[in-house]
């Protein structure tokens, strides 16, 4: 395709459409997993949902708590995973190579 960004790769089908942090309230592997997030990946949005406050998700994910999910997936529990993160999260590294 003629023009383009010039950024030599497509990012927007790769990327997870939201990432989720499952917490809930004085746990503190859930402070670690958002404190190792935003060092590892500062610029990826995270919304985070505490589990105490739908008994639907307390009852799946209550023992596995702090959880990353992508588009409702579990990525990690407990501590970051950050390869599984990257893989993520990083664009594909030979999408649109010449």
């Amino acid at each position: 395709m003629a023009g383009g960004t010039g950024a030599g790769f497509d990012r927007s089908p790769a990327l997870p459409s939201r990432l989720t942090l499952l917490i809930r309230a004085y746990c503190h592997l859930c402070d670690d997993m958002r404190k190792a997030l935003a060092e590892h990946a500062p610029d990826v949005p995270v919304r985070e949902i505490d589990v105490d406050a739908d008994p639907a998700l307390e009852a799946r994910w209550g023992m596995l708590v702090p959880v990353l999910l992508a588009d409702g997936q579990e990525v990690c529990h407990y501590r970051l995973d950050t390869g599984a993160l990257d893989a993520i999260v990083a664009p594909p590294a030979r999408a649109n190579s010449r």
